[in-house]
């Protein structure tokens, strides 16, 4: 990845632009700094444009948080890896805006946003960007001064009213909107177990020099106080995009696969050819915890 990289916005400047985005739905991994930690949040992306996106996320974010991001753009090849800062977060969706990219991914990013342009000339929102501020909802009241200034406790009923109707209509949003987000997050959960996929087995060593990312586990902190140690061995089946869509453990403690498990999930490797495909594959992994 090129060291140069775009000038980022001044803070503290709203931005108001309106920038059509397009709807685009893959995984997306999400790195933030919580505590002095770094968390992988994993999640999906919503819509596309040229100076950032939207997605969810199955986890909390702040806006101001400055996190990496990780996702492959479709049709175009290439892995983005780049830098964004969180400006909106409502529930588990959140626009982010890039803040750190290069000028090849600029050209990438911008030539795939103009490719849906063309393909889709009126998209259905050329809408306000993620991180812009919601305008403001004007709600008709024709209610007249004299009457109020002559009853006020119809003015009064009327405003009860008004807000009795938000609250309906935001619960409504609020149920409807969480069902689907976690709809759209399960969606990702393979259909078939491990056992029934179709893969192709290659031995660890091979799938071990293929890693392009790497998370470390998290020593659970009770096994750390009873100074358990030991290798954790993982069944792990991994897609022809190079991500880990199964796990499963194979052997060791009981209270330090859960950790292992979590982390080798969000591996990834290079895709495995044969014949110049790229193939679904089984191997097994191991995880080595050891007490300091």
């Amino acid at each position: 990845m090129s060291a140069a990289a775009t000038r980022a916005p001044l803070p503290g400047i709203p931005n108001t632009r309106r920038v059509p985005r397009f709807p685009l739905s893959i995984p997306a991994d999400v790195m933030v700094s919580h505590s002095g930690l770094l968390k992988s949040i994993p999640g999906r992306t919503v819509t596309l444009g040229e100076r950032g996106l939207g997605l969810v996320l199955a986890g909390e974010v702040q806006p101001g948080d400055l996190v990496n991001l990780d996702f492959n753009l479709p049709d175009f090849g290439g892995r983005l890896q780049l830098k964004a800062v969180v400006k909106y977060q409502t529930l588990l969706k959140c626009g982010l805006e890039f803040q750190s990219v290069t000028p090849q991914q600029q050209r990438l990013i911008e030539h795939w946003t103009r490719t849906k342009s063309v393909t889709n000339p009126n998209p259905a929102s050329p809408v306000a960007s993620p991180w812009s501020e919601a305008p403001p909802v004007e709600t008709a009241t024709a209610v007249s001064h004299e009457t109020d200034d002559k009853n006020p406790q119809a003015w009064i009923r009327r405003v009860a009213a008004v807000i009795f109707l938000g609250l309906l209509v935001s619960g409504g949003l609020y149920w409807w909107h969480w069902h689907r987000t976690w709809d759209e997050l399960e969606s990702r959960i393979p259909l078939k177990p491990l056992s029934q996929l179709s893969a192709a087995y290659v031995p660890p060593e091979v799938m071990q020099g293929r890693i392009t990312h790497k998370i470390e586990p998290v020593y659970p902190e009770s096994a750390r106080q009873a100074k358990m140690q030991g290798v954790v061995a993982l069944d792990v089946v991994i897609g022809r995009d190079g991500s880990v869509v199964d796990v499963h453990p194979l052997s060791g403690p009981d209270e330090l696969a859960s950790a292992a498990v979590d982390a080798v999930k969000w591996w990834r490797f290079q895709p495995y050819l044969q014949n110049g495909q790229a193939v679904l594959v089984k191997t097994t992994l191991a995880v080595d915890f050891r007490a300091d």
